[in-house]
């Protein structure tokens, strides 16, 4: 599967940096195991991605880049690699639950 579509290069380059709640743009996921990355930018020099990172869903989770390469050269169980979700819509980070409650103040 092709993580990084040219219409994906140019919806990111279309909303460029982003800071507060920004949106995300592209979700990747290990359909037979741990790990979502949730991106919000795309930087087409250092060929990576900054967003948020989702291994476990636990406290571990943490906003970061990650690098397009490292995603495509991943390779599980079966030889299967990581897939982009293909039904995702750009959303805004607060509106994704798992990301939602890394922005949420806790009380």
């Amino acid at each position: 599967m092709q993580l990084l579509t040219d219409e994906l290069r140019q919806e990111f380059a279309r909303i460029g940096p982003q800071e507060h709640n920004p949106i995300v743009v592209a979700k990747f996921f290990n359909p037979q195991g741990a790990g979502t990355w949730y991106a919000t930018e795309y930087d087409e020099a250092r060929r990576c991605f900054l967003g948020f990172v989702s291994i476990f869903g636990d406290h571990c989770d943490e906003w970061g880049s990650f690098s397009l390469d490292e995603l495509e050269s991943y390779r599980g169980r079966f030889g299967l690699g990581i897939e982009r979700d293909l039904h995702f819509t750009p959303t805004r980070a607060n509106h994704i639950p798992t990301i939602a409650k890394s922005i949420t103040p806790h009380v």
